[in-house]
């Protein structure tokens, strides 16, 4: 196997855990009314449940460093898989809301330390040329999932199966198996190793498989950078004067991923279209156009990050955030639009996030830390994420149905007029640039 194949075959296998957090995260949306009529659940006990895997991708995204830091990338990743099985299987079974909300909260720190330990793997073993690419085939597999749980799910309402939720969410165990058996095949972070482990020879042999060109430059610049960073002493550090800039980029990056609406889209499609007078059915067609938009959407967004830049495609996803979003609005509160329009419009949403901030968060996130701070800052890049896709979720519902969804579209679209602002004055482009050349860019100005 050349090192093109292999390494995209490494890469692809951790990506993997991107599959089992899209499927994870859109699954939810095919049972989540039975659930609420089942047990009887309030809205805010309601939001409180879908919301938990949410709370727990939070503590996950946390925490999910320290151990990648400490034992490795690759058994991280293996535990990773197992919480995936865990949480499918036992939220299948769930026997109270009690419960389902506990099976979910372990799926979530599954999800929470997939979008931690994954891209970071992913970007300390791919070549520079070629890194966001395989970085982004996480975002890929994240879509991927998506679009298979929205069929699963519509395939399993149709068969008209009895407590058709409790097979939706358990179908989840299977790709959870698989991916955790496939973590044995790949080799640890060559980088882990020299910062970790002062080995050498074995991230030597590694990288000779991975970036043959760039072997001897990655393990010199690695050991540079490692002798560099012996202040690094963990989360306390991301707030160190010299570290200020990556961090607040990867915070803000993180955060109008979330203000965008991207999940509560996906955690609400089939609802947002059912306010609008679309049948149940018809509903949940729509959510599968929206899984086929966002994976065509993704396509385009691998092709061009490496391309034309991170940059770039966060410049198109802005403006077409602020078309969708401000359509999607009026749609609700003004007069005239025909409601077949809505789903053509959150299309426009899905496919523009697909293309920017889909395609560029984990890549840009896992490029902003040096290799001995990447876990501790790819936690809180993720921590910030998902802390605000658990509010979210959770007072959708409410506000959704106390207020009509227009006024929190016309909030999403205005805070995607900010991140436009953010990106043309802030966002640094890291097309093609090593990671150690991105770090001493970030820093230049620093003085001791």
């Amino acid at each position: 196997m050349n090192s093109n194949r292999y390494v995209f075959f490494i890469s692809i296998t951790a990506a993997l855990g991107g599959f089992l957090f899209g499927f994870d995260t859109a699954v939810i949306s095919g049972g989540e009314r039975a659930i609420q009529e089942i047990w009887q659940l309030s809205d805010w006990v309601h939001g409180l449940a879908i919301a938990s895997a949410l709370y727990g991708t939070v503590i996950g995204a946390l925490f999910g460093g320290i151990p990648a830091d400490r034992f490795g990338r690759k058994k991280s990743l293996l535990w990773i898989g197992l919480f995936y099985f865990i949480s499918a299987f036992g939220s299948a079974m769930a026997w109270n809301v009690e419960s389902f909300t506990l099976f979910r909260f372990l799926g979530g720190l599954g999800v929470g330390a997939s979008s931690v330990v994954a891209p970071m793997y992913i970007s300390e073993i791919a070549p520079a040329k070629n890194r966001g690419l395989l970085v982004a085939l996480y975002q890929f597999n994240i879509v991927f999932g998506i679009v298979v749980a929205y069929l699963s799910n519509f395939l399993i309402r149709t068969a008209e199966l009895p407590e058709d939720w409790r097979w939706m969410l358990g179908v989840e165990a299977f790709p959870a198996l698989i991916y955790s058996v496939m973590i044995f095949r790949i080799p640890e972070s060559p980088r882990w190793l020299i910062a970790k482990r002062n080995a050498q020879e074995e991230a030597r042999a590694i990288l000779q498989r991975t970036d043959p060109e760039g072997v001897e430059a990655a393990i010199r610049q690695a050991i540079e950078e490692e002798k560099q960073e012996k202040s690094v002493t963990g989360f306390a550090t991301l707030f160190n004067k010299k570290y200020l800039a990556s961090t607040f980029l990867a915070v803000l990056i993180a955060f109008f991923n979330q203000v965008s609406g991207i999940n509560a889209i996906i955690y609400f499609a089939p609802r947002i279209f059912e306010m609008a007078g679309i049948s149940t059915e018809s509903a949940l067609i729509s959510t599968i156009g929206i899984g086929v938009v966002n994976l065509l959407g993704t396509f385009l967004g691998l092709y061009l990050i490496d391309r034309l830049g991170r940059k770039i495609l966060m410049y198109i996803g802005s403006f077409g955030y602020l078309i969708s979003l401000s359509l999607m609005a009026y749609n609700f509160l003004g007069p005239g639009i025909p409601t077949i329009w809505l789903p053509i419009f959150v299309f426009g949403f899905i496919i523009s996030h697909a293309i920017g901030q889909g395609s560029v968060i984990w890549v840009f996130i896992s490029e902003m830390f040096p290799n001995e701070l990447r876990a501790y800052g790819q936690s809180l890049g993720s921590f910030t994420h998902w802390i605000l896709a658990a509010v979210i979720a959770n007072v959708f519902p409410f506000f959704a149905n106390a207020y009509g969804p227009g006024y929190i579209f016309s909030f999403f679209a205005f805070m995607m007029f900010l991140q436009l602002l953010w990106v043309r004055f802030k966002m640094p482009e890291t097309k093609g640039r090593s990671l150690e050349e991105i770090q001493k860019d970030l820093h230049k100005d620093y003085v001791a």
